[in-house]
C-alpha cells in the first residue's frame, strides 16, 4: 500500500451507539494505520424522551475513545440530542469530515441484509465519503474497487490511493460488462411505422453478437489495465477482474465467493435538493453485499486533497 509519508492526516467522524456493528466500526478504525495528526470525533445521539439510554451511550463513547486513544490519536467525543440521522448529517455539514464511519445495524431478511434506517438515511444524503462497517469484523485482507470509467469511480480510485489501509492488503479492481442480448431477442421482427423490419438470419445475428462481445471485452480489459497503471502511479499494486452480467448480482456473488472484506465504490447522481444520492448499483451493494462498503462521494474530500 501507499507509505504513510504519502498520506495526509484525516478528519474522521465515527458514529457510536454501543451496538455490535458500532463496535466493529471502532475496531475497523483502530486497525487503520492512520497518519499522525489525524483526528477522530466520536458522535452518539440520544433520542428525545429516551433518558434511559444516556448512560449506555456515555459508556459506548468511553469504550470507543479508550480503544482509539491507545494508538496515540487525537480523539474527542460528543453526545448529541435529537434524531440520529438528522443530528449526524447536520454535524457533518457543520464540521465537514474526510470520512464518516458508521456501523451497519443489520436486519437479516430473506432477500439479504438490510441497513438500519439511520445508516440508510445518512449514506443517502451525505456529501462526504461514508464507510459502513458490518459485524462480525475480522480484519481487512481483501479490498474490491469497483470501476466503470465514470468520474465517480475515478474519485473512488483517487480516494483509495490515499486511504490508510493496513499493510499487505490485497486490492482487486472489478469491472462488469453488460449481459449479452439473446439471439432470439435480436432476431425479433420490429415494426417501424407502417413497415416491418425483417429479422437477420440467425448466423448473422450470432456473428454480430460475437463481435460485440469481443469489442466489449477488449474495452473492459483496457479500462482495467489503465486503472491498474493509475494505481501503480500512486504506489498501489492491484490485480484486475473482468466479469459479465448484471452488475449488482455479479459483484455480490464475487464478494461472497472470494471473501472480500471491503468494497470501495463511487456514488453519483444529484438530487433536487442538491444532495449526492446513491446510484442504484451502489445502493444494492450497501444493502446486499454482506461486507463493509466505502462509498466515495463529492470531489474534494479524502487523503489526496
Amino acid at each position: 500500500m501507499v507509505s504513510l509519508r504519502q498520506l495526509r492526516k484525516l478528519n474522521i467522524l465515527l458514529a457510536v451507539d454501543g451496538s455490535e456493528h458500532s463496535l466493529a466500526a471502532t475496531q475497523f478504525l483502530y486497525d487503520l494505520p492512520l497518519p499522525n495528526g489525524s483526528t477522530i470525533t466520536l458522535l452518539a445521539v440520544l433520542i428525545p424522551r429516551d433518558a434511559s439510554g444516556h448512560a449506555a451511550l456515555e459508556s459506548a463513547l468511553d469504550q470507543s475513545k479508550e480503544m482509539i486513544e491507545t494508538k496515540g490519536l487525537q480523539v474527542s467525543a460528543e453526545l448529541l440530542t435529537g434524531y440520529p440521522s438528522e443530528e449526524l448529517t447536520q454535524y457533518a455539514d457543520q464540521h465537514p469530515p474526510d470520512l464518516m464511519v458508521l456501523g451497519a445495524k443489520g436486519l437479516r431478511a430473506t432477500l439479504g441484509i438490510m441497513l438500519g434506517g439511520v445508516v440508510q438515511q445518512v449514506v443517502e444524503y451525505a456529501t462526504w465519503p461514508v464507510l459502513v462497517v458490518r459485524a462480525p469484523y475480522s480484519g481487512i485482507q481483501r479490498v474490491l474497487l469497483i470501476t466503470d470509467g465514470s468520474r465517480s469511480s475515478q474519485r473512488a480510485l483517487e480516494y483509495l490511493a490515499g486511504f490508510s489501509l493496513p499493510p499487505k492488503v490485497e486490492i482487486r479492481l472489478l469491472h462488469v460488462l453488460p449481459p449479452i442480448p439473446s439471439p432470439a431477442f435480436i432476431a425479433r421482427t420490429w415494426p417501424v411505422g407502417s413497415e416491418t423490419i425483417s429479422p437477420l438470419p440467425s448466423y448473422e445475428t450470432e456473428k454480430i453478437l460475437s463481435r460485440q462481445a469481443e469489442e466489449e471485452e477488449r474495452g473492459g480489459q483496457s479500462l482495467l489495465d489503465q486503472t491498474v497503471k493509475m494505481l501503480q502511479g500512486y504506489g498501489v499494486e492491484a490485480t484486475s477482474v473482468l466479469l459479465r452480467g448484471d452488475a449488482a448480482t455479479e459483484i455480490i456473488e464475487y464478494v461472497k465467493d472470494h471473501q472480500i472484506d471491503l468494497i470501495v465504490a463511487g456514488a453519483r447522481g444529484l438530487s433536487p435538493m442538491k444532495r449526492l444520492l446513491l446510484g442504484s448499483l451502489t445502493r444494492k451493494l450497501i444493502h446486499y453485499a454482506g461486507c463493509s462498503v466505502l462509498v466515495v462521494k463529492g470531489g474534494d474530500h479524502g487523503a489526496n486533497r
